[in-house]
């Protein structure tokens, strides 16, 4: 392998970037060796072309930077090499429509070493890309490996421990390995209406600092996708986004004074994307949150310290939800790193024991914003914080007197004809009732506007059609711009010419070509 020969090739063919964004590149390792591939194949690749189009559609920030995508067969395959998610949507559906072409289930053995491969290969592409785009300017110093598979994920675990301990992993911020739990192992009732929690609970390997988190997910499209959306959340831990300041009194010794406050750090989390944020849902003219406004907060980006003090609290039942604006936001105890361990422990009892009493006492605060040094006039936003029974809180944003527009509640009648109240009563009797709302149950049709919207046809000279329609041969494609990097070569590679080695890496396209070329 010549690193000189490679990092020229690099300079030559990858795309020019502007990507500036805390958010890691992913790396997505498909092993379709296991026998359940037929099931995995088509809902897998539903919900992955879900999210992308998602995250293509989002505006602001670009919430999932850079994607690769290997699959590993008999060996590892590069089907998309790293590639700015925004703009490129066709490519990327281009890419997806491979990964359901691909033969089914008893086509290939299972073989650990492939898995491992192709993390290695991604990696160095990684470095390569990282060296290049840091030359323009650009910054996107981290990665993030998810690993799909049917296989044991303890197995895939012990083969990534012994062949990455001698790899340089800087760059890499996590590895996770997701066991995609067959069908014959869930229940029925669970194959299409089951969503896995959010934060599922995993075990943790430390490689050389680096950790291995290791999941399982079931066998359909909307688990699948839950994972996939978790990469549009920002699960970052350099710094906490919320300061929670409570009285002292109640929390602190009786000889402190009033004005000392109590400091709950806390992180800031979406539940919603905001639809106003999907490019093909609005007009073109809207924008992100602007952070230095006095009357919204923003989870997304993460890059600005809200401060939020507790002025008063209220009976739960006091609060009339028509005053309440916004999307909500989930407050959790902080897991920034650089917080000293005990002061994270301490943190987190003392939200857990804030969470517990409000609940007991049916009480909701209300928390003013402190205001923002670039303000040129102090204005105060005001904010409900309500409890739940998990240990998490909820934020919403409450009307101050300026937003509020008049309006009459006439009083509700105590009695009424008996003519209108019998096919009211007849009308809703007809009705289905849920016990709980699940937004799981509904679709709105929104990812296929989206890719109606983002649908852009690639066009190529005909000269210049993807090696696709000839017989398969299992190697590196060309399609890929840089071509991956085997780190150890297979039996059927050792066999293949020089001349045909050479040929596959140097016809990879200068950069005015790349836009049109399919990958």
């Amino acid at each position: 392998m010549n690193s000189r020969k490679l990092l020229s090739e690099t300079r030559r063919t990858f795309p020019a970037t502007e990507v500036h964004c805390q958010q890691p590149s992913r790396i997505l390792v498909v092993d379709v060796t296991s026998p359940s591939w037929t099931n995995t194949c088509s809902v897998l690749s539903e919900a992955l072309e879900n999210t992308l189009c998602l995250a293509c559609s989002l505006t602001g920030p670009c919430r999932v930077p850079l994607l690769s995508l290997y699959v590993v067969q008999n060996q590892q395959e590069c089907l998309l090499p790293f590639t700015q998610v925004k703009e490129n949507f066709a490519r990327i559906q281009a890419c997806i429509s491979e990964l359901r072409s691909l033969p089914r289930e008893g086509c290939f053995p299972q073989r650990g070493n492939g898995v491992v491969q192709a993390v290695q290969d991604g990696l160095q592409q990684f470095k390569q890309y990282s060296r290049h785009t840091a030359a323009g300017g650009s910054t996107n110093s981290s990665v993030e490996i998810t690993i799909l598979t049917s296989q044991s994920s303890k197995e895939m675990v012990k083969q990534l421990e012994k062949k990455l301990k001698d790899v340089d992993v800087v760059s890499l911020r996590r590895i996770q390995v997701i066991e995609v739990l067959k069908r014959d192992f869930l229940e029925p009732e669970d194959v299409e209406q089951c969503m896995p929690a959010e934060e599922p609970s995993s075990n943790d390997v430390a490689i050389l600092g680096m950790d291995i988190d290791v999941h399982t997910v079931k066998d359909n499209v909307i688990s699948l996708e839950m994972l996939f959306k978790t990469w549009l959340q920002d699960y970052g831990t350099e710094s906490e986004h919320l300061h929670l300041l409570l009285p002292s009194g109640g929390f602190s010794h009786a000889a402190a004074p009033r004005t000392t406050l109590m400091c709950l750090k806390c992180d800031l989390q979406e539940r919603l994307l905001d639809p106003a944020l999907l490019s093909g849902t609005a007009d073109g003219t809207v924008r992100a949150a602007d952070l230095n406004s006095p009357c919204q907060m923003a989870a997304w980006p993460a890059t600005a310290l809200y401060k939020l003090r507790v002025v008063k609290a209220l009976k739960s039942e006091g609060v009339c939800e028509s005053v309440l604006y916004g999307l909500p936001f989930i407050i959790k105890p902080t897991s920034c790193w650089q917080l000293d361990w005990d002061e994270l422990e301490i943190n987190q009892h003392s939200f857990h024991a804030l969470c517990h009493s409000l609940l007991k006492r049916k009480w909701m605060l209300l928390a003013k914003r402190e205001p923002s040094p670039n303000w040129n006039i102090m204005v105060h936003s005001y904010y409900i914080i309500v409890p739940s029974d998990s240990a998490t809180l909820l934020l919403k944003a409450v009307a101050s007197r300026e937003l509020l527009l008049p309006s009459t509640f006439p009083a509700l009648l105590a009695e009424h004809p008996e003519r209108v109240h019998g096919p009211i009563e007849s009308a809703l009797n007809s009705l289905e009732v849920e016990v709980a709302y699940n937004p799981l149950h509904l679709k709105s049709n929104l990812y296929k506007h989206l890719k109606s919207v983002l649908y852009k046809p690639l066009h190529r000279p005909r000269d210049q059609r993807p090696e696709r329609h000839q017989p398969k041969q299992h190697q590196s494609r060309a399609k890929a711009t840089v071509a991956p990097l085997l780190m150890a070569p297979s039996p059927v590679q050792a066999r293949r010419p020089a001349a045909a080695r050479r040929d596959s890496c140097e016809r990879s396209l200068p950069p005015k070509e790349y836009d049109e070329f399919l990958q």
